[in-house]
């Protein structure tokens, strides 16, 4: 195969990202990879894209898929289906190709509408603004963590909301979703002593919840899961179960990280930071542009599901690629001056949220909680400030912070 790179410094750059040392800044190792080449071979024979062409191509092409669960049998793990982490994780819509995908997100599509997402914004306008009065008074007692006073606290309440979560249960879920979801990051016995049970207790909780929406059904998205049919189609007890426990964990995993990557990256552009407190009009475009600059969402893989051409090769069937959205996101052959921050950027299309048949569903949600809540937050502190070193989540394929240290006067 003619015009994959297999480079000893790109090999070099790909394990140090698989570390402490290379996740806490990726970018400059991104910056290298893009230059040596568009597509490289990878150490465990994963081709790995970092241009921002070849990654949207990645996401958008039909004939690139996820790897079929049973393939897993091949790494290891014959059994998967009998480890609740990876049974809810690879049965889910996140990881299936078609025609099941195509199915189940018809079915849910039906339920998790435009109108349904914009009419939660009286509602999140009131939970920010019940945060930012409980932020201000923990921060008249000195630094407060933004993790957990707001950038948890509004994601996990705002998803709540929408599935019908009860307000006392949902503190619960911030452990057991980021135990849970380190299986998409590795699989190997101490992951899965953490996300086993962490996914049984989802699974367990959701199942108690979706029988009560049986017997009272209420206006919340769950129970329109529950009543959900096309044709005759509906989903199985299985399928609504998998469902709400993927839309609950992406629905706060995403957003939490999104406002703690865009909340340090405007502290660390002062400029930027002013701009958005002075002016409304930019609440849309910061967000895409904050979406672009650390996107809380790294990489995504795909599977060849047939002979496929990328950056001018010929991949063969069942050959993995992976995109780097990170990378992506700041190729300067897409973005003049990439490495800035830009919030009135123009032309704007950060991958952040994927793309092609696996678009996110809870992108519009997502994007709604950030414009509404970073330039209220400006807005209600002038003097925001970072009060330490912010703790990096240890990952790369989802980047975000387990502790950010701030003071707000």
């Amino acid at each position: 195969m003619t015009g994959i790179v297999e480079s000893t410094e790109a090999h070099t750059l790909l394990d140090e990202l698989t570390r402490t040392v290379g996740r806490a800044d990726p970018y400059p190792r991104y910056a290298r990879l893009r230059e040596i080449s568009p597509l490289v071979r990878a150490p465990d024979g994963a081709l790995v894209v970092t241009r921002y062409g070849e990654c949207s191509a990645l996401t958008r092409d039909s004939r690139l898929g996820h790897m079929a669960p049973d393939m897993l049998a091949f790494f290891g793990y014959p059994d998967w289906a009998e480890h609740p982490s990876l049974r809810l994780l690879f049965t889910s819509i996140l990881l299936l190709n078609p025609p099941d995908h195509t199915r189940l997100r018809r079915l849910v599509s039906g339920t998790f509408t435009a109108r349904r997402v914009q009419a939660l914004r009286p509602a999140i306008t009131a939970m920010v603004d019940d945060l930012l009065d409980e932020l201000d008074g923990a921060g008249s007692a000195g630094g407060v963590d933004f993790v957990g006073a707001f950038a948890f606290p509004l994601p996990v309440n705002v998803i709540g909301e929408l599935l019908g979560v009860p307000a006392p249960d949902r503190a619960q879920f911030q452990g057991l979703v980021r135990d849970w979801t380190q299986v998409l990051e590795v699989v190997n016995g101490e992951v899965l002593r953490a996300a086993d049970p962490a996914a049984a207790t989802i699974r367990e909780y959701l199942a108690g919840l979706a029988a009560e929406r049986r017997r009272e059904p209420g206006d919340d998205l769950l129970s329109a899961l529950v009543a959900t049919g096309d044709a005759g189609d509906q989903l199985t007890e299985d399928e609504l179960l998998t469902m709400a426990a993927l839309l609950f964990a992406a629905g706060f995993e995403t957003t939490t990280n999104l406002l703690g990557n865009g909340l340090v990256a405007l502290l660390r552009n002062p400029d930027q930071l002013a701009a958005l407190r002075e002016r409304p009009d930019l609440a849309v475009p910061a967000v895409e542009e904050l979406l672009r600059y650390d996107s809380p969402v790294q990489i995504v893989s795909r599977i060849a599901l047939q002979p496929v051409a990328m950056a001018g090769v010929d991949l063969e069937a069942g050959e993995r690629v992976v995109a780097y959205l990170g990378a992506g996101n700041r190729d300067p052959q897409r973005f003049p001056e990439a490495e800035r921050l830009v919030l009135d950027r123009r032309d704007n299309a950060p991958l952040s949220f994927g793309g092609g048949i696996h678009y996110c569903l809870g992108a519009p949600l997502a994007r709604l909680e950030a414009q509404v809540a970073l330039p209220a937050l400006v807005r209600r502190f002038p003097a925001l400030a970072l009060d330490g070193e912010p703790e990096r989540r240890d990952s790369l394929s989802i980047r975000g912070y387990t502790r950010l240290p701030i003071t707000t006067r």
